[in-house]
């Protein structure tokens, strides 16, 4: 059974998390076009509608009016993340300026990542966040008076860096943010179109505070290159495949896939590249590669494909030879510990792979078959949806274990899939 045909995949989830935090905190009117609503934007959003914007969804654009955070109520002071990292991590940096103190709860997947990393920074601004003794969530934040710091992130992480710099565009002073891994600039580039003055220079951001967004009116989001990610290596296992996936954001410091893919010697094109509402974008023409090779996935890499990274593990097991990931220590943090689950699930249908303190190494053949197994996404999404790709793989059926997982960020991803096995 190969894949044909071509699709748009979900839209970019990190994309559409800032573009709702900006919007809310702009007084006015702003219409998202494209927007993902999974379950992890829906969580950015809800909150954001308990403090009065309002906002609504026609023809796949969210139009969101907001009286401006200036004008926030404060209808409960408990704020519900569920299972979202960036939601809580990201307004982190904007709940310390709010008029009344909030408790920031999470489910019990997101109760278990570490918070402390964010809330160091913001503490040293002059936030006064309470958190559990094992610095998780419930997060206790109270009203404060921020002022700008330099600050030198000692991990590659957007979010703490997009926390920081949320902060230091509502703090008095100069914040300068210096990262030692370039991360996804998508808060830099929001901060362009909702007028946020600020500078990058050699991986130094300088904000000078208090500033407010303010509105462009319109925002666009691409597809989201974490999700075009699965039908990529679908298309480059399956035999005889050959797709199109429509309007994928290249950003990059997102597309680490492609370059690894290409060292791979993975048959990708990139179709018509263009900007679309800031970012670069482009169709990715993707066709069946018998002879893969493996590679070594390191260093500066990693941040630019750090949740592509078991999906990448699957592609590793078809490559002839060993793949060497590493340096992805930040896999262990994410909804699952992600080496051990990666390994686990694709051990179990006959990979050859095993976990490092740091990554993984993968003894690929393309011939090899999987074997059938009862597996589980342990939750998470980017598992589940790698699963359901090896099923492809395999004579029978696979099962698997809470695939109900993939709706926090792309809900329509089982259908999309169908479709294209069905042409």
């Amino acid at each position: 059974m190969s894949l044909k045909g071509s699709l748009t995949v979900a839209s970019d989830k990190s994309i559409t998390h800032r573009a709702i935090i900006f919007s809310s905190l702009s007084k006015g009117t702003t219409q998202i076009y494209n927007p993902l609503l999974g379950e992890d934007c829906l969580s950015t959003l809800e909150i954001f509608k308990s403090f009065g914007v309002k906002s609504h969804i026609e023809n796949n654009c969210l139009t969101i009016t907001s009286p401006g955070i200036d004008s926030f109520e404060i209808e409960s002071p408990v704020l519900d993340a569920k299972n979202s990292g960036t939601t809580a991590r990201l307004l982190m940096g904007v709940f310390p300026y709010l008029k009344k103190p909030v408790t920031l709860i999470g489910d019990d997947s997101l109760s278990r990542r570490p918070m402390r990393r964010v809330v160091t920074p913001l503490s040293q601004m002059g936030a006064r966040i309470e958190l559990k003794e094992e610095a998780t969530l419930p997060a206790h934040i109270f009203p404060s008076h921020l002022s700008g710091i330099s600050y030198v992130l000692p991990v590659a992480s957007a979010q703490v860096k997009s926390a920081v710099m949320l902060a230091g565009m509502l703090a008095k002073g100069r914040t300068t943010i210096s990262e030692p891994i370039p991360t996804r600039d998508h808060t830099e580039k929001m901060f362009e179109d909702f007028k946020i003055h600020y500078q990058k220079l050699n991986r130094v951001i300088t904000i000078e505070g208090p500033q407010m967004p303010q509105t462009p009116g319109e925002v666009f989001v691409p597809g989201d290159i974490s999700s075009a990610a699965f039908f990529i290596v679908a298309a480059l296992i399956v035999p005889g495949s050959e797709i199109i996936i429509n309007n994928v954001g290249i950003n990059e410091t997102r597309s680490g896939i492609i370059d690894v893919i290409q060292s791979m010697g993975g048959n990708l094109t990139l179709l018509n590249p263009r900007y679309f509402g800031g970012e670069p974008v482009a169709d990715l023409k993707v066709e069946y590669t018998p002879r893969l090779t493996a590679t070594v996935i390191e260093g500066e890499l990693i941040p630019r494909l750090i949740d592509e990274i078991p999906i990448l593990a699957l592609l590793a097991t078809r490559a002839v030879g060993t793949t060497v990931i590493k340096d992805a220590e930040e896999l262990k943090v994410k909804e699952t510990n992600r080496i051990d689950v990666t390994v686990q699930q694709l051990s179990s249908i006959g990979a050859k792979i095993k976990a490092t303190e740091d990554g993984m190494i993968i003894e690929g053949n393309p011939m090899e078959d999987f074997c059938e197994a009862k597996v589980s996404s342990h939750k998470d999404h980017r598992i589940a949806m790698m699963l359901c790709v090896a099923s492809l793989l395999l004579e029978k059926p696979l099962v698997i274990e809470d695939v109900e997982s993939m709706n926090i960020s792309y809900p329509d991803f089982l259908q999309h899939l169908q479709a294209l096995s069905e042409n």
